[in-house]
């Protein structure tokens, strides 16, 4: 029994919570947004179309997949190895997806290309997919040693790129946009976890182009709010038809989604046929 409530976590306890949500919002049926709001609908695949068994997340494969799936845009992080190359990967260590343990910042790019090739360069990110897709980079929260040579690595990377049009820089620590001197307010968009509150203030007082978080969490008062304000919001994680359609007419700009291939058809089915249920 003991044993049993150590493994109880409170990550655990989010999922739980999140996915009781999840099944209660694909169950209650919402209307069909207008002809407009479908065709201007912005999917944007969570670190690609992955099922981290045949497909790992945040690799070519999973990013060529939403761009032949026809979606809007991809989400995908960044970190910086030793010897500081950015480079697109989620967690701190790779012992998560590889199953073995090796620091993203203990390593030099070509020993971590070497032991794991299907880790992509920002580099081969943006010149794969700029332009076809839209970006939405999140940097995550680590030490930036040198922050004005890694600024402008990012910089020289993303200079044939507009920014807000072509990619969104995301974070869930929206400080770390400090570091970042090259783009407008408005191409930073904070995420919130649980600090959805502290995180609307935050994008309100610094201009920032909106926030991101779940959609459990975001509250109609707040959609409008930020639209007042002429900011965005995007709304995560979306896995069904009724519960993308509710985020549709709330006003959402864009559908994060671990499932955005399956939200791209059922938006090309009823753009097709809106009858259909």
């Amino acid at each position: 029994m003991i044993h049993g409530l150590k493994e109880f976590t409170p990550e655990l306890i989010e999922r739980i919570l999140c996915k009781t949500a999840d099944i209660f919002f694909s169950l209650y049926p919402r209307p069909l947004p207008d002809r407009k709001r479908l065709l201007e609908s912005k999917i944007i695949s969570h670190r690609g179309e992955h099922d981290n068994r045949i497909i790992l997340e945040n690799t070519l494969k999973a990013f060529d997949t939403a761009l032949e799936k026809g979606v809007f845009g991809i989400e995908f992080d960044l970190r910086w190895t030793k010897d500081l190359k950015p480079i697109v990967f989620h967690d701190k260590n790779t012992k998560r997806l590889f199953k073995k343990s090796i620091n993203i910042n203990e390593t030099t790019f070509s020993d971590l290309k070497s032991a794991f090739p299907d880790i992509p360069s920002l580099a081969e990110i943006i010149i794969r997919y700029g332009k076809k897709l839209h970006l939405m980079m999140e940097i995550k929260e680590e030490f930036y040693p040198e922050p004005v040579y890694q600024a402008g690595i990012l910089k020289d990377l993303f200079s044939a790129l507009e920014p807000v049009k072509d990619y969104h820089l995301l974070s869930l620590s929206p400080g770390i946009f400090s570091i970042i001197d090259f783009v407008p307010e408005t191409a930073f968009i904070p995420v919130a976890r649980f600090n959805t509150g502290r995180i609307s203030e935050t994008a309100l007082e610094k201009n920032y182009g909106g926030i991101a978080g779940h959609y459990l969490l975001i509250s109609d008062s707040m959609f409008k709010k930020h639209a007042d304000n002429n900011q965005k919001i995007g709304t995560g994680f979306i896995g069904s038809r009724n519960s993308l359609f509710r985020e549709l007419n709330r006003g959402a700009e864009w559908i994060f989604s671990n499932d955005a291939a399956k939200l791209q058809a059922i938006l090309s089915a009823a753009v097709k046929n809106p009858t259909a249920k």
